[in-house]
């Protein structure tokens, strides 16, 4: 198996954790999100017997951004879609159409969340959905994207 280029995605609003609803989201900031999952990568790969994979980190507060983003030749993609998970179809209908696996990850449980935060658009094409687990999330998340890559 060679590296695989992995895109670890951060829709709206992450940008403002460690201050937005630290009950609901913790106080970890985006930044030493990014920082323990350089951290642990590694040692995932060494676990599973992969190669370390090469990661890049994106955020963005805007659709066709994330849209544009996802689409440039991943071998995976973990992405936490935020609101995005239950509003949008064009971000499922992209994931879709890439036939890239990903991973959907969210730091809140959304199950014991609002109605609305019960729906997602994303999860029914996804290789697996974290969720609940706060930054572990992430980690939790990059285990089995990577998993999966290794045995595919």
């Amino acid at each position: 198996m060679t590296k695989p280029k992995i895109l670890i995605a951060h829709g709206p609003n992450l940008d403002l954790l460690g201050t937005r609803e630290p009950a609901v989201y913790g106080h970890a900031t985006l930044a030493t999100i990014n920082d323990k999952i350089l951290k642990f990568a590694p040692q995932i790969a060494q676990i599973i017997g992969a190669p370390v994979p090469d990661l890049e980190f994106f955020q963005t507060n805007a659709e066709h951004a994330l849209l544009d983003k996802i689409s440039l030749g991943y071998d995976g993609i973990l992405i936490n879609p935020g609101a995005w998970t239950h509003t949008s179809l064009a971000l499922a209908d992209r994931l879709r159409g890439l036939a890239v696996p990903y991973v959907e990850v969210h730091l809140s449980n959304t199950a014991n969340r609002e109605a609305i935060r019960h729906v997602s658009h994303t999860a029914p094409y996804a290789a697996g959905v974290v969720f609940g687990l706060g930054g572990d999330s992430y980690i939790t998340g990059l285990f089995g994207l990577l998993l999966r890559l290794k045995n595919t």
